[in-house]
């Protein structure tokens, strides 16, 4: 069943766009049939001279997601929250390996063949698996495959856990945000229930009079009185291929708290090769995650032209570009995209991952050439996004808080 299984799904990635290797090469037919046969059935194909057949590394990255599937190795008992962030990872992996048609046969073929659909049919089993953001990973990446009969109980697994996710991050980012804006609104002529007696006197010890015991205070520091207008434009722009699915969860999560500030404008737009405006949705974080369909291409241009028409006011706009950079379309016209978005006076800003998975993979050479042109590229974790936002809300050195925080980021010629 297992050979039957992989070899049509191998042989129809063939057909439909999987026949070159990398850099457009014509896949030898050797390489073809081992990747069609795979497991010990492989064994029997071989060159002329009787060597086994070695296949490139992306065709291996292949054979191994197919193999994951269709030929997995015996595993011992145990429950399905541990496997959830690597069935996230092969979920993410199989877009950026075959055709979009042949994905949708393997995510099908996963529902049952990797225990998906009995996670999510039976209430039992559901019980036995704890929630996390890899399991609402595995889930937004299984997208539009899951039964009709199985989305509420998919609803509810990620409701659950967008909602701990919230409760969590909310009382720092609304506290750091909100923060930043009144110091960023502060005034040297301040109403006197508005002035901000520590500042103004850290700002005039010099003014210090020893006889007086006291400050005269040549300047005073203040906040400007609170208004209910938007103070600053923020856009979201997130990548929605599949290895960038547990950003795409917490980015839906903040979405969902800064939409709640009167006094922030916050954009919610994903893209892959299309682009998808969300904001109508951000202020639910499941509506935004199934709203989403995590693919495999990526054209960063688009989405970056997308949200550039959409900024009105760019000294108040700060942009976060989540995303591994790597980028499907014409890479020059990205950077020149974003050299734009930056020369209009608007913050910019490249993520690499918004997560707590570590090291992320992306693309080093788009990254240096971003931070070249003044847009700092790292990776965040969840925990240090409110303090990230408050810094570019106050349009502080983006380079010099990540540095402060221990947070190591690209370089680029000429850049920090």
């Amino acid at each position: 069943m297992s050979a039957i299984g992989r070899s049509e799904i191998a042989a129809g990635a063939a057909e439909n766009g999987g026949a070159e290797a990398e850099g457009g090469q014509p896949r030898d037919r050797l390489s073809r049939w081992r990747l069609v046969l795979g497991g010990h059935d492989a064994d029997g194909v071989t060159t002329e001279e009787g060597t086994a057949v070695v296949l490139s590394a992306e065709d291996a990255r292949r054979d191994r997601a197919l193999e994951e599937l269709y030929d997995p190795a015996p595993r011992g008992p145990g429950g399905l929250g541990s496997s959830s962030p690597r069935v996230a990872r092969w979920l993410g992996d199989i877009r950026g390996y075959f055709p979009s048609g042949v994905v949708q046969v393997m995510q099908a073929d996963a529902m049952d063949r990797l225990g998906l659909r009995q996670m999510l049919l039976e209430p039992e089993m559901l019980r036995t698996v704890q929630p996390d953001i890899g399991l609402v990973s595995t889930l937004i990446g299984l997208g539009r495959v899951i039964p009709a009969h199985s989305r509420e109980a998919a609803r509810a697994v990620v409701r659950q856990v967008t909602r701990e996710l919230e409760e969590r991050l909310r009382a720092r980012t609304v506290q750091a945000v909100t923060g930043a804006l009144n110091r960023a609104a502060r005034t040297r002529r301040p109403r006197h229930r508005d002035i901000d007696w520590n500042r103004t006197i850290a700002a005039n010890l010099r003014h210090y009079q020893p006889e007086y015991r006291t400050v005269v205070p040549e300047r005073l520091v203040g906040y400007a009185r609170r208004t209910t207008e938007v103070q600053r434009e923020i856009i979201l722009c997130i990548d929605q291929s599949g290895s960038m699915a547990e950003s795409v969860v917490y980015s839906s999560v903040f979405g969902a708290v800064l939409s709640s500030l009167r006094s922030v404008r916050t954009r919610l737009v994903v893209f892959d090769t299309e682009v998808v405006d969300l904001t109508e949705e951000m202020d639910d974080p499941v509506d935004v995650l199934f709203g989403v369909q995590l693919g495999g291409g990526t054209d960063i241009n688009r989405a970056l032209a997308y949200c550039q028409e959409r900024i009105t006011r760019p000294t108040e706009t700060v942009m976060v570009l989540i995303s591994d950079l790597y980028e499907g379309g014409i890479a020059e016209e990205m950077l020149r995209r974003a050299a734009s978005i930056v020369g209009s006076g608007a913050t910019l800003i490249a993520l690499l991952a918004l997560s707590d998975s570590g090291h992320p993979s992306y693309d080093a050479d788009h990254a240096a050439a971003l931070a070249g042109i003044g847009v700092p590229s790292f990776a965040c974790t969840p925990d240090l996004f409110p303090e990230l936002m408050a810094a570019a809300i106050e349009r502080r050195d983006i380079g010099a808080w990540a540095a402060s925080r221990g947070i190591a980021t690209t370089h680029g010629e000429g850049g920090d």
